[in-house]
């Protein structure tokens, strides 16, 4: 590496850049979590009509789902208003959302004092988180990749990316805090409300980190060269349409992966597995680590290579590990379950660090933030929404296997759409 790179890498800027992009993804992933972990755990008995145990997990990961819906619509929202008046307030705004229906969540009444006005109110909200993370991600994105140096899109990319494991151990670290200091009884009657309570302290500090920022030199690029789409969302589906049909299919294996190995393995550890809420958390945030790993490596690779290679690799070895889920899960060993969640979060990483930079670059500047965005948030409904409740399912029906078949198919289906986009 150059004097010159290692400046520019490291210059006060680029450094304000890379932690406004991984502190509001963390912030907004974290918000996104506990509502996972919350719907694993006690969602389905306070929020739910008395059913059996499978029916109201299967309710709270309904509600879970709901956000995938709302996502896409956040996309186009935020999108075209990030391509048209800046990235850098549609950041701001996206992240409020997010951290106010966040907020909200702590204060709902449960359906024993408000009956069906109690799941209502929590789908709403749930709708308003994944509206605001639909604006999220791919601002994020683009607030690190248009600021990169010359060849470190990947790196600087990745940086959003690292929000997703500092978001979920944050999420899950307080869970586990709280089940080990409060009792079962307080912890379904107010504890679980802390961890909504304090996404109110974490919006405060991405807020004062993003209003810092400037304007990203891309989209001033853009500016100049031409007035903004009138309707960024009619340009990228008329333009634009094979790369983001193949860019929406491309990111189903890392949301697959990650929803999984976190949300349907809590659920499913903590009931039917029989294993403690805590020890199960304990294991999960021990494995999480390697999502992390995964995204820093990949990001590396894809500077010296490409990004798309290395997604495809990811996919690969996400088709082979589906076919041991179901005997590492199963195993009684807390070893092996941990070795299993290490090993497939590590491949996360690599279906998921790359995207920050590849999937951006796909798209003009001028179009980039509603096209990274759309493309991404509409795979989540295929690979992030459906994969906990279609779980769920196939484990009641069928047995863990088919959950490890589904998970197959879908890195499958990935990498197909990475091998389409070949150019």
């Amino acid at each position: 590496m150059s004097a010159a790179t290692q400046n520019a890498l490291f210059a006060p800027q680029h450094r304000r850049v890379v932690l406004a992009s991984l502190a509001g993804t963390a912030i907004e992933f974290y918000d996104f979590y506990i509502y996972a972990t919350a719907a694993s755990l006690v969602f389905g008995p306070l929020f739910f009509p008395a059913a059996s145990p499978s029916a109201q997990l299967l309710a709270a990961y309904a509600s879970f789902s709901i956000a995938f819906i709302a996502r896409p619509l956040g996309a186009i929202a935020f999108g075209h208003f990030g391509d048209r008046i800046g990235r850098k307030s549609t950041l701001v705004a996206s992240l409020l959302v997010m951290g106010l229906s966040t907020l909200a969540i702590a204060f709902l009444p449960t359906y024993e004092t408000a009956g069906w006005l109690a799941p209502l109110a929590l789908c709403i909200l749930r709708f308003g988180q994944g509206f605001g993370l639909g604006g999220e991600w791919g601002g994020a994105a683009l607030l690190a990749v248009e600021n990169a140096p010359p060849g470190f899109k990947a790196r600087f990319g990745m940086f959003p990316q690292l929000g997703a494991p500092v978001g979920f151990i944050m999420a899950n670290g307080l869970f586990l805090i709280l089940g080990l200091v409060l009792t079962q009884e307080e912890f379904i009657s107010w504890g679980w409300r802390l961890p909504f309570l304090a996404s109110a302290l974490l919006v405060a500090v991405g807020l004062w980190v993003r209003l810092k920022l400037t304007e990203t030199p891309a989209f001033a690029a853009a500016l100049k060269e031409a007035p903004p789409p009138r309707v960024p969302l009619g340009e990228v589906l008329r333009d634009y349409p094979r790369e983001t049909i193949g860019g929406v299919f491309a990111v189903v294996a890392c949301f697959a992966i990650f929803y999984l190995t976190t949300a349907f393995a809590l659920g499913y550890g903590t009931t039917t597995l029989g294993y403690a809420r805590e020890t199960f958390l304990a294991v999960q945030l021990g494995a999480i680590v390697f999502l992390a790993v995964g995204i820093i490596v990949a990001g590396s690779m894809s500077d010296r290579t490409n990004g798309r290679r290395v997604l495809m690799i990811g996919c690969l070895g996400t088709v082979l590990i589906g076919f041991v889920l179901a005997p590492m899960l199963t195993s009684g060993s807390l070893v092996l379950i941990w070795l299993f969640l290490s090993a497939a979060l590590m491949l996360m990483g690599f279906t998921y660090g790359p995207l920050g930079a590849w999937l951006p670059g796909l798209f003009p500047a001028r179009v980039r933030y509603t096209g990274a965005s759309v493309a991404f948030n509409a795979g989540g409904i295929l690979g992030g929404a459906m994969a906990p409740i279609v779980a769920q399912a196939l484990a009641d029906q069928g047995g863990l296997p088919f959950v490890g078949l589904y998970l197959s198919l879908a890195a499958f289906v990935s990498f197909v759409a990475l091998w389409v986009l070949k150019r």
